[in-house]
């Protein structure tokens, strides 16, 4: 399993939300680079990326801050929020970034989801944020009447090889992930899974190593503390190397 700690930005900041709020922006680091450099001296390999304003208005805000961090570390970068168009696909990718993250446009406009993965393939991946199992678009701001697994359905025909899935109740809340629609989502689709929201410690990365999940996305539990990012990935690496159902030892600080 992949660690994907991550960094949110809004108004050029390093920030965290509870559940998608806006209202409840916080900052949580001072410089996006030195922070990606943290997570890398801790062993992550990859970061996930979110411009959250750019997720609430449609269109680029904070790309500059994220290809600065693209420009000063080696991490594999991941890229979501405002991405709704082939231009905005081009642009992220011809700057080094590994993979991009369309998640209104897997609801509002699919055709452009398969328009880029016949361009780009694998990287490109879909986010499913789902309320009481129901899909959220435009920085969730808008609850739609699909479901998150007949979404995911629908990316898997189309060709998509990642679903990152958010349940948005659990965003923030370092009250674990929601292990039980993970598992459902699974039994779905054959898709790479990426877990994000509710991460709040170790068990948690145990939990998801012994689903059998591709990677897990780790916000708010880094930037707090309960989270101790080395050791997260210490699990997930070697879960990949012994298998799934492989036991571990490990200490809550």
């Amino acid at each position: 399993m992949i660690i994907l700690p991550a960094i949110d930005i809004k108004d050029g900041a390093c920030v965290r939300l509870y559940k998608g709020d806006f209202s409840t922006v916080h900052k949580v680091a001072e410089n996006a680079v030195d922070t990606a450099k943290s997570f890398a001296e801790q062993g992550a390999k990859w970061l996930h990326m979110v411009d959250l304003d750019g997720a609430k208005d449609g269109e680029r805000k904070n790309s500059k801050v994220i290809l600065d961090v693209r420009k000063n570390t080696s991490l594999h970068i991941e890229v979501g929020g405002g991405i709704r168009d082939m231009a905005s696909i081009e642009y992220y990718l011809s700057q080094g970034i590994d993979r991009v993250i369309l998640g209104s446009a897997a609801v509002k406009n699919p055709e452009l989801v398969k328009e880029a993965i016949k361009e780009y393939g694998v990287k490109i991946a879909v986010g499913i944020d789902a309320l009481n199992g129901m899909v959220s678009a435009e920085g969730w701001t808008d609850t739609s009447e699909i479901s998150f697994t007949e979404l995911a359905k629908r990316m898997e025909q189309i060709g998509v090889s990642y679903i990152i899935f958010t349940d948005i109740s659990k965003d923030g809340m370092l009250s674990g992930p929601n292990l039980n629609q993970l598992d459902e989502l699974k039994a779905a689709v054959s898709c790479r899974i990426i877990a994000s929201g509710g991460v709040a410690n170790l068990k948690d990365i145990i939990n998801l190593t012994d689903l059998d999940v591709y990677g897990a996305i780790c916000g708010k539990s880094i930037y707090s503390g309960s989270l101790d990012l080395r050791a997260a990935v210490e699990i997930a690496n070697a879960a990949e190397n012994k298998g799934k159902g492989a036991s571990y030892d490990y200490q809550q600080s």
